[in-house]
């Protein structure tokens, strides 16, 4: 059992909360029983080491065995290495280090089937909300989300909270400025549906048949005029009460929602 907080490895792991260190290591950690037994059985590949806690190895004998059939290499911490790792006061007794699992924009998008549903979040710099819209994206059956250059890092402890282990469902594809990421969607021929208080379209006489994106704002200014512009229609969510508005996170789940049922209808059985 790993017991010295001051090791060299719990230090390495602990680093991985920096971006300039995930960024040059091409890992990351995933915290919680979710998304550690969602790593392992969707892209045990990409996991590297697990850490469990004797307690939590009681709890979730199912997390180890997984790992251990998939020649992952387990590790049992005390709860103070454990704590000492991650970013959370309360780890729930596992983590695991990973390998980044974004694609290029290129390969994600050459995937796509001709009715594609993409999530596309530019300028998203609250880990939770992009976090959540991960997570509504794989509920709802998207095919792709699409995080721009200016957004919050996908691996950000919180992000991958955030997501319950969505992370590991769908591709993922980060970093590209959005003029590129319109662009490329449109010659995919996907056509852009910007999300915004700002649309004169309502979401319910929006057009979502065949492939589309939507193309999601900045929590607090949404989408710049360019942006809305470039797309091909602005669709607003209607507001039928006295909330002022929906977050980001909400918003995006809706109108994905709408889609995926549109999607559900026009398929044939």
């Amino acid at each position: 059992m790993l017991t010295n907080t001051r090791s060299d490895r719990v230090k390495a792991v602990r680093a991985l909360s920096r971006r300039s260190v995930r960024s040059r290591t091409g890992e990351f950690l995933a915290e919680g029983p979710q998304a550690v037994r969602e790593a392992v059985a969707f892209r045990p590949e990409l996991v590297r080491d697990v850490y469990v806690t004797p307690e939590a190895a009681e709890r979730h004998p199912a997390i180890v065995e997984a790992a251990r059939a998939a020649a992952v290499h387990v590790h049992e911490v005390s709860p103070e290495v454990l704590a000492a790792m991650c970013d959370t006061e309360s780890p729930q007794g596992v983590a695991a280090v990973c390998r980044t699992l974004d694609l290029p924009l290129e390969v994600v998008l050459a995937g796509l089937p001709a009715d594609a549903l993409v999530c596309v979040l530019t300028n998203v710099r609250d880990p939770g909300n992009a976090g959540t819209v991960i997570r509504g994206a794989d509920a709802a059956g998207a095919d792709a989300v699409v995080v721009s250059d200016a957004s919050v890092d996908v691996y950000n402890a919180k992000v991958v909270r955030s997501t319950v282990g969505s992370l590991w469902h769908l591709p993922i594809t980060v970093g590209a400025p959005v003029p590129e990421i319109l662009d490329a969607l449109r010659e995919r021929g996907i056509r852009l549906l910007a999300a915004d208080g700002a649309g004169t379209t309502l979401l319910h006489e929006a057009d979502l048949t065949g492939g589309h994106a939507w193309v999601m704002g900045n929590e607090a200014w949404g989408l710049p005029a360019e942006v809305r512009d470039a797309c091909d229609d602005v669709v607003r969510v209607p507001i039928h009460g006295h909330a002022e508005s929906l977050n980001l996170a909400m918003a995006a789940t809706v109108c994905l929602y709408a889609s995926a049922e549109a999607r559900r209808t026009s398929r044939p059985d």
